[in-house]
């Protein structure tokens, strides 16, 4: 068990008191105290400085791939290097007359050329598309990257190598141009990005660079998409800029010492393509590409590089943070490490279940003596995405926290629950060429309705801020009537069940009691007692697992108030989320709804009783 005396590692909050005004009809606005200070027109302002402050620093490292195809030394790009690249790159654009109409696609994963490319475009004032991986390298009939091609229309499509020759040839255009860093297309012709790179620097580049400011389009990134195709938010300098100064003063630690991440987070998402990248540009700090993942399959690179590499910030998702926890139980090196010098700790995407969190300070205290603050917040891609910040050490699972300077909340009571709107500098103008989906957005003050809902943490005291309170598009009511709040039952079965559960998705829609498909960990492999490698299905199927599902349902039932928060019924997926229907997103959180929409059969034999196991209270 983890001792509460301990102290946390020092850690400033940057935001500590809020105002709170009352609006019309039980409406209220929450604002932080503190004023939103001026920033910079354009990101690459910080670049170029960074370039000549400290040119021989490190911007961004990867580790280069030997021939056998393994991960060997870390391979590093200075400012210099980065800001020389970028320009010549940047030529290369105009050169080609590309722009927000005719912008640049990037199928690929988290590489420096990735990296350079958009500097290339930010420099040039042409915006690009980081699009996720899976719908080029895991997606078997390309749509949703056939619907993002076709929304913003690129005139270049930059490629890695030729693991995306498939979806290039059946998504791009033959007048769409190509740039390559390996290899090439069989029948077709492209630029390699060694020759993009080439480019000779003319005036126009100083020009292009200069006529680019706060309303300039930098990246339209796209939304996850649920039961609809992805939305291209539109993300601008203004944005960019503006959520980069607010988490500077939301979290003074970034600016305290120099600046080191070591990063896996997927740059076509917000919250490593804008938070995590952005962050490490606007303070000129060093980013180490991390080629691991929270997957049983890659993992262990992660853990390999922070071993090697200590940060000074981490952030991650729960699963994430999960590994790591049980990883540093028995690793000695990764203890040292990791915790050697890193100050905070931030984790977005889903719920961060209790006993990882014990586990992470029981690791901090035998290794440091005190512990690591764990941040975490509320935001999204049309907000930047940095909006809630927590104002205090003392986090606990669903809490947010205060707004972010400049950005002010708007708190509107909607069926029973608070849904929580945005307005500030860092909120999306809207969704590219969707001006319909632009104006449902917003409200008639021009706030950006998010659908979250949120409670306050302690109603006598507004300075401690909000707490999550679920989706509101999630939520459902059962056929008496009777609310069902997703997110908090959600994070309720998360924790009964650790570690042995990764997520649930409820359901009960216009019927008389609550259910729950269960998404388990890999754990329950070992809980089975059949050999490694043995069908998740049998798994399942095992006795040892029913009895221990059948447990965590009478559990679940004992502490139940009622039908809305009573799980009546549940069954165990053998089959994993997937990102190819949207049923999870690249940040690995859940999509409730695509997961409803497309495993509607399951659901209706969970409440029919016509599925093989299925658990009830025996209580």
């Amino acid at each position: 068990m983890t001792n509460p005396n301990f102290l946390f590692r020092p850690l400033k909050f940057g935001v500590t008191r809020v105002t709170l005004r009352d609006g019309v009809r039980g409406t209220h606005y929450l604002r932080a105290e503190q004023d939103l200070k001026g920033y910079p027109e354009r990101l690459t302002d910080r670049l170029q400085h960074w370039a000549q402050v400290k040119p021989q620093q490190t911007f961004m490292a990867r580790r280069a791939k030997q021939a056998d195809a393994s991960l060997g030394d870390w391979k590093h790009v200075s400012y210099a290097e980065a800001w020389q690249a970028a320009r010549a790159i940047a030529q290369g654009l105009i050169n080609r007359g590309l722009s927000a109409d005719k912008p640049v696609a990037i199928l690929s994963e988290n590489s420096l050329e990735h990296a350079l490319l958009a500097l290339g475009c930010l420099v040039a004032g042409v915006p690009y598309t980081p699009v996720s991986p899976p719908y080029s390298l895991i997606s078997v009939d390309y749509d949703k990257l056939k619907h993002v091609l076709r929304t913003v229309t690129p005139g270049l499509v930059f490629a890695q190598d030729a693991r995306y020759a498939k979806a290039i040839a059946a998504s791009v255009g033959d007048e769409v141009a190509v740039v390559m860093t390996e290899g090439g297309l069989e029948g077709r012709a492209s630029t390699s990005f060694a020759e993009l790179c080439a480019t000779p620097v003319t005036e126009a580049v100083d020009r292009a660079m200069a006529a680019t400011g706060p309303d300039t389009i930098v990246k339209f990134l796209f939304t996850s998409g649920s039961t609809k195709l992805p939305k291209a938010v539109i993300n601008t300098n203004r944005m960019w800029c503006a959520n980069q100064q607010q988490m500077a003063q939301s979290m003074p630690v970034l600016a305290e010492q120099e600046l080191v991440l070591i990063d896996w987070l997927p740059w076509n998402h917000t919250f490593g393509g804008n938070h995590n990248f952005g962050m490490v540009v606007f303070h000129g700090g060093t980013l180490y590409i991390d080629d691991g993942k929270p997957t049983p399959a890659l993992m262990h690179e992660t853990l390999r590089n922070l071993r090697e590499i200590a940060p000074t910030v981490y952030f991650n998702v729960p699963t994430g943070f999960e590994a790591i926890a049980n990883a540093m139980k028995s690793d000695d090196a990764l203890r040292k490490t990791l915790l050697s010098r890193v100050q905070m700790f931030f984790y977005a995407g889903a719920a961060l279940a209790q006993p990882v969190w014990d586990s992470l300070y029981e690791s901090e205290e035998r290794e440091i003596g005190e512990r690591i603050v764990m941040g975490t917040g509320l935001g999204m891609t049309e907000s930047g995405p940095f909006g809630i910040f927590v104002t205090n050490p003392h986090v606990r699972a669903g809490d947010l926290g205060v707004p972010t300077p400049g950005l002010e909340l708007k708190l509107v009571d909607t069926d029973g629950k608070t849904e929580v709107r945005y307005r500030g500098p860092n909120i999306t103008p809207g969704y590219w060429r969707a001006p319909k989906e632009t104006a449902e957005a917003f409200d008639e003050e021009g706030f950006f309705k998010t659908g979250d809902a949120v409670k306050w943490i302690d109603e006598t005291d507004v300075h401690l801020g909000l707490k999550f309170d679920g989706r509101i598009a999630e939520d459902f009511k059962l056929a008496t009537g009777t609310f069902v709040s997703v997110g908090p039952l959600r994070s309720k079965i998360i924790a009964a069940g650790a570690p042995y559960i990764q997520d649930a998705v409820l359901t009960g829609l216009n019927l008389k009691e609550v259910g729950a498909m269960v998404f388990p960990t890999s754990a329950v492999c070992a809980l089975s007692g059949l050999p490694a490698g043995a069908p998740m299905s049998d798994v399942l199927a095992s006795a040892p697992v029913l009895a221990k599902f059948q447990e965590i349902v009478n559990e679940l039932a004992q502490s139940a108030t009622g039908s809305a928060n009573r799980i009546a019924r549940l069954c165990l997926l053998s089959e994993p989320p997937t990102i190819d229907k949207g049923e999870i997103t690249d940040k690995g959180s859940i999509n409730q709804r695509s997961v409803l929409t497309h495993r509607a059969d399951t659901v209706a034999a969970l409440h029919n009783d016509t599925l093989h196991y299925i658990l009830k209270p025996q209580n």
